[in-house]
């Protein structure tokens, strides 16, 4: 289907089959708006936009080329990474609070826990963090081969956090229930997505929607002042935290409800996704490569004619 002038005019079209195509690559509120008006393709339409905003110029390109550095909160696989690093550090603030020194160390519901390995535990979970970042480091890198390193760094701290998980279940720390879900906590990925967005961008009404103008909202911090959380004589803790994504099912969490199914249909989806994402940048590399030799043989055929 031929793009219509009104179709070039606002960056996508719909298709016969009503699937929707990206021309170009649209402003913050503009994708909003698209996705909310066909929340089916959210996942479609988020890829076209990281595959639109760093392709390569109609030039031989030898960079990724991005219009924003903030176009990572679009990615599928960066959302449910944050998501999975929120859980897993609420379960493990609930479990060391009410397990380990509390109420079920009491009732004599756990094994006994030498600081050693709480310590060891409490460290394990930056590799959640980690996958965040080197998505969100290796989307910023100026070209297509860095930021398919750092996707792999990612992949590789996700199968590492699953593993901790993993003996977490086996130690009899994390509780599981066969057949539970993050349904059970009413998380639906797609509006967790949504809300998320929201919450970590902040784009003032005199903006003009680009991404690059975006700016982060400024929270408080421990120390900051203005919250029993900042008395140095608390510690931090994300279970007393009084930020707010604005979505009631994580904001509301309790912790004792997560289970191991849980976290691992969460890593599941997420190594998913980073295959995906994964596999659509290799598929720009090998197209890209390719104009390069083609470029080469061309340079090298004009030389040869000169003689």
């Amino acid at each position: 289907m031929i793009p219509t002038d009104e179709d070039w005019s606002r960056g996508w079209s719909q298709n016969k089959d009503g699937s929707v195509s990206l021309l170009r690559p649209l402003k913050s509120d503009d994708l909003s708006d698209l996705i909310n008006r066909f929340p089916k393709q959210l996942q479609s339409l988020t890829v076209q936009q990281v595959k639109l905003e760093i392709a390569a110029p109609p030039q031989p390109a030898r960079s990724k080329v991005s219009i924003t550095p903030n176009g990572y909160v679009f990615l599928v696989p960066w959302a449910n990474a944050c998501l999975l690093r929120i859980l897993v550090t609420r379960w493990f603030w609930w479990f060391k609070t009410k397990g380990v020194y509390g109420d079920l160390r009491e009732a004599r519901e756990i094994p006994v826990i030498g600081p050693a390995l709480i310590n060891r535990m409490e460290g394990q979970l930056d590799h959640l963090r980690s996958v965040i970042a080197n998505i969100e480091e290796g989307f910023a890198r100026p070209t297509t081969i860095s930021y398919l390193e750092f996707l792999g760094f990612s992949a590789g701290s996700l199968i590492e956090g699953k593993g901790d998980i993993q003996r977490f279940r086996q130690d009899g720390f994390l509780k599981s229930v066969p057949g539970s879900g993050l349904s059970d906590l009413g998380i639906d990925l797609k509006e967790w997505h949504v809300a998320l967005r929201k919450s970590v961008i902040s784009r003032p009404a005199e903006d003009k929607g680009f991404y690059r103008n975006l700016r982060e909202i400024k929270g408080r911090s421990p120390g900051s002042g203005g919250s029993p959380l900042n008395s140095p004589k608390i510690p931090y803790s994300p279970l007393i935290s009084d930020f707010k994504f604005g979505y009631p099912p994580v904001d509301e969490l309790d912790p004792e409800k997560i289970t191991y199914e849980m976290l691992i249909e969460l890593v599941n989806k997420t190594d998913w996704n980073l295959r995906q994402l994964v596999g659509s940048l290799e598929a720009k590399l090998n197209r890209e490569h390719k104009f390069y030799q083609v470029e080469k043989a061309r340079m090298r055929f004009k030389a040869w004619g000169r003689r």
